[in-house]
This record gives structure tokens, sequence and C-alpha cells, in this order.
């Protein structure tokens, strides 16, 4: 009888397992869209650059309106949640609720196709702004939904082997993207961009493509009856210091971008103003966040999840993780343009953005290997393999679209500093981070005080050492948090606001002064990160939790 007993439940396991498996294949199907998207805009940028005659951080605003949905949406989900009393996403289920993002990034997508026939700045920002609304509400259910699909410790490498399909998305996005826009992605942007026979609209047919690819996804969702809703049984609380906090950021936020925005109307535009007021928006990000901190410490009654500090201090570590991830791909165009690094035409720029985009899909792969369980000694010898292989297929695809990729070859000596930092951090989410954030702001240092070759790789690098963040920052963030996690997980999403400050930052920083200059943007974001992950094991540690050893979290 006791035989039989575990018999069946042995096969409730496997059941279980593999009906995981089978939602997890599909739902990390999305996370390659939301690389796509993220990743073409390097495309956009140079070629609306020349099209709408803007400086550098007027481009950047592509960027702003991208990243700055992510926020606007995740904190929409957040007021909502309040006012109805009850957690929106968990209400809905995380399942429906990436049907909806869906849905909503369909329609953004379906939209580009009369802002590109328009060939209108404004309607392209608009679209993107939509379509990037419906990720926020699929990436605030999905990473928690891939967290939830099998054992809590191995989390953080579900979300790098999601995080891997992401990186497919922002290696091949630029090219087909260039390829669909140019004919090939030889071709000179500023020439092709200036003469009569260019159009945006070429995208029209690729666009509706993704809107329909969207559509089907969500039916996909929708019919299947294997795929677990992805609730939690968690009482709602409600975090009315927390809604008054982030509004008081947000509408100070939206005040100061009217007014950047105010000034680019007039005829003289004052550069400097611009920077003092982009400089407050970050003040006011950090300043208002670090503020909630110390008030929820005194009496936590009432701030929700931000009650717990991990989490505060996690939301600025995404801010400055995703704003870095973006501002050196988003400005790395017109780095490559500067008589320093060669004054390169744009038909020898793309494999480099290609590499860069690419390196996050060298790491994310390696970081997935444990989600398969191999054995000690197969597992060490993925960690070497699978980052060289990653690296080959960056090359094939740029090889079969006819680019030069010969001055990438001796990029494998970054690969390799990447597969030590895997070695050195030993899979342990604070470790790693901590190797990777000091990796990353020592090659910045190096990039910065270097021209040429050797400062181009310290600057591409700086994607290998992003790839794994955001897995180990969002484990380290959420860890602990409980029936707060749903909450903790929307908050977390609007730091992706990070994309949306940081680059026009740097992109100001860059007009003002000279681009090469403008990448201590990036070396302090680095820091911070090292910083953060320092800071964490500290409070982790002080409520029993102990992500790099044995998880035991202390009674309330």
């Amino acid at each position: 009888m006791e035989e039989s007993v575990n018999n069946l439940k042995e096969s409730k396991t496997r059941n279980s397992e593999q009906n995981n498996k089978g939602a997890l294949a599909t739902i990390i199907s999305v996370f390659f869209f939301w690389g796509f998207f993220a990743a073409s805009n390097s495309i956009f940028i140079p070629a609306c650059k020349e099209l709408f005659r803007l400086d550098q951080f007027q481009s950047q605003l592509i960027d702003f309106a991208f990243y700055g949905a992510y926020y606007l949406g995740a904190i929409l989900i957040f007021i909502l949640s309040g006012l109805f009393n009850t957690e929106i996403i968990n209400k809905w289920g995380y399942k429906n609720s990436i049907i909806y993002g869906l849905i909503i990034s369909a329609i953004g997508a379906i939209l580009m196709l009369p802002s590109f026939n328009l060939q209108s700045f404004e309607a392209i920002l608009a679209s993107l702004f939509i379509v990037a609304l419906g990720f926020s509400f699929q990436q605030t259910s999905a990473n928690p939904f891939v967290s939830l699909l099998g054992n809590p410790e191995t989390g953080a490498h579900r979300l790098n082997l999601a995080g891997g399909l992401n990186s497919l998305g922002t290696t091949i996005g630029p090219i087909i993207v260039s390829i669909v826009i140019f004919g090939a992605t030889t071709q000179d942007v500023k020439a092709w961009v200036q003469s009569d026979d260019f159009s945006l609209a070429s995208l029209n047919y690729l666009y509706l493509f993704v809107a329909i690819l969207f559509l089907a996804i969500a039916a996909l969702l929708y019919f299947s009856k294997n795929i677990p809703e992805g609730t939690e049984d968690a009482e709602f609380e409600k975090a009315p210091k927390a809604i008054r906090s982030l509004g008081l950021i947000t509408l100070s936020l939206v005040i100061v971008f009217g007014l950047v925005f105010n000034e680019y109307r007039h005829d003289q535009v004052d550069s400097s103003f611009i920077f003092q007021l982009l400089i407050v928006g970050l003040i006011v990000i950090v300043g208002g966040l670090l503020l909630s901190n110390h008030l929820a410490i005194k009496n936590s009654e009432g701030w929700g999840a931000m009650k717990y500090p991990q989490l505060v201090w996690g939301m600025l570590a995404i801010f400055s993780y995703v704003g870095v991830e973006v501002a050196i791909g988003s400005n790395l165009g017109e780095l490559l343009q500067d008589e320093s690094f060669g004054a390169l035409e744009a038909h020898q720029i793309a494999p480099y953005i290609s590499m860069y985009w690419g390196s996050l899909m060298i790491g994310r792969w390696a970081g997935a290997i444990t989600v398969f369980n191999p054995n000690n000694t197969l597992k060490k010898a993925l960690f070497i393999i699978v980052p060289y292989v990653a690296f080959g297929c960056v090359l094939l695809a740029n090889f079969l679209s006819n680019q030069d990729i010969s001055g990438l070859y001796f990029y494998v000596i970054c690969v390799a500093v990447l597969i030590t930092g895997f070695f050195v951090g030993q899979e342990k989410p604070i470790k790693t981070l901590f190797v990777f954030g000091t990796l990353g702001f020592i090659a910045m240092l190096i990039g910065i005080f270097t021209e040429g070759q050797v400062a181009l790789y310290a600057f591409l690098s700086g994607g290998l050492f992003c790839s794994i963040m955001w897995p180990c920052i969002f484990s380290m963030s959420i860890a602990g948090l409980g029936k707060y996690t749903s909450q903790g997980s929307s908050f977390l999403i609007m730091m992706i606001l990070g994309g949306a400050i940081i680059p026009p930052i740097q992109g100001k920083i860059a007009d003002l002064w000279h681009i090469h200059d403008s990448y201590w943007v990036a070396f302090v974001c680095f820091l911070f990160l090292s910083f953060f992950a320092l800071k964490a094991k500290g409070l982790l540690k002080a409520q029993g939790i102990d992500l790099d050893g044995k998880f035991e979290k202390k009674e309330d």
C-alpha cells in the first residue's frame, strides 16, 4: 500500500515537472521579443538621428519612450491594486497578465505601420511606448512566473535560460531590422537615409508579422490547459505610503522632463540647463527611494513590499543595471564614429553593435547551463564550451549577413574573462553579481583611459558582464518577500526606467563634452552594482537569508 502511494506521488511529481517544462518553454518565448525590440532601437537611433536631424540626446528619446513605458505600466498596476484593494496581477493570474500584455504590444506593433508611413518621429515614439507598455505587463508577470515553475533554488538559472532566448532576440533583431530598412546591413546609413529612396515604410510587413506573432502566442496561452494560471495564495495588503512616495517621484519626473522637452522647443537650446534637469531627475529617483527606505525602517506600516530594504536597494540596482546595459549599446554607434576609434562608417559599425548585444547572449547561455542539471564534470566543461559556441553563433550571424568580422576575432579573450568570472562566482547570485560588477567597472576604466581596439573591446565586454545580472538582482531583491513577491516584482519592473534616464544623461554628456568621456556614466553604474551585492548580502543575512549558501528565513 505504501509503495503504491509513493508511486502515485512520484507520478504526480513527474507530471507536474513535465507540465512546468511545457509552460516554461511557452512563457520564455515572449522573452525573445523583448530583446528583439530593445536591441532594434540601436538601429532606429542612428537612422532617426539622420532622418530627423537630431542631436545625440534627442536620439536617445527612443530609449526614453521605450523604457519609460515600463515604469508607467508597472506603477499603473500598483496604483490600481491599491484602488481596488487587491493585487491586480495575482487576481488576473500571471498567465492572463502576460496575455493582456501581448495584446497591448500587438496594438503598438500595428500602430508602427502608420508611424512609418508618415515618417513621424513623435508617432514612432508613441507606438514604441505602447509596445513597451505591453512588455511591462508581460515582464511583471513572466519573471516571477518563471521563478515559480520549479525549485526556488534554481529560479535564477531558469531566468538565465529565458534571458538566453531574450539575448538571441537582441542579437538578430538589429540585423533583421537593418536588412529590412536598408536592404543590407552593409549599407551606409547616412547616405541611405538622405537618399530619395529611403522610407521607414519598408518595416511595415515586419511589424505586421510581429503583431500577428504576439496575438498567436496570446492565443496559445489562452487555449492551453497545461499552463497553470500562476496565482499565489496571499492576502493583499495596501501600501498607501508607497503609493504616495512613488506618486511624488513620478510627478516630479513628469515636471522635470516636461521642462526638458519645453526647452527643446526654443530656438536657442540651453544644453547646460538640460543637463542640470537630467541630473535633478536622477536625484529625484535615487533620493526618493532612499528616503522611502529610511522612513520604512522607522515605521514599516503602510509601505507594503517597500518595507524590505533589499527590495528598495534592488530597485536602484535594476535602475542602474538596465541603464548601463542600454546606455553602452545606444551610444556605441556614436563612439565608433569618433576619430580615436577609427571614424568607422555605418557599415563597419553594425558587427560591433551586434557583438555587444550578442555578448548578453554569450553570458546568459552559460548562465542557463544549470537548468539542465548536468553532473559537475560536464557542467565545468559546458561553462567553457557554451560561451564559445554562443560567440561563434554571433560571428556566424554577422558573417551570413555579409559583415566584416575580422575585427572581432580577438574578442575571444574577453569571453575567456567571462568564463573565469563564472568559475569565481560559483553559481552564487550575490558573489556572481559582485564579481561581474567589479569586472564591469574595471572594463569601463580600461575603455576610458585607452583608445582603439583595446578600448572598444573593453566597452563591448560591458555586455558580457551585464549578461547575468538581472536574475541575480531579481533573486536577491525578492528573497524573503513572501506575500509581497508580486508587488515587489512590479516595483522592480518600474525601475527599468533606468533605460529611459541614464542613456539620455550619457548622450547629453557626449553633446557637452565628448562621447568617450560619457562612459564614466557606465563606470558609476557598475561600481554601484558591486556595492549593491555587498549591501544586499548584509541585509539578507540580518533576515536569516543566505542565497549563496543554505536558504533560511526567520519567522516574523
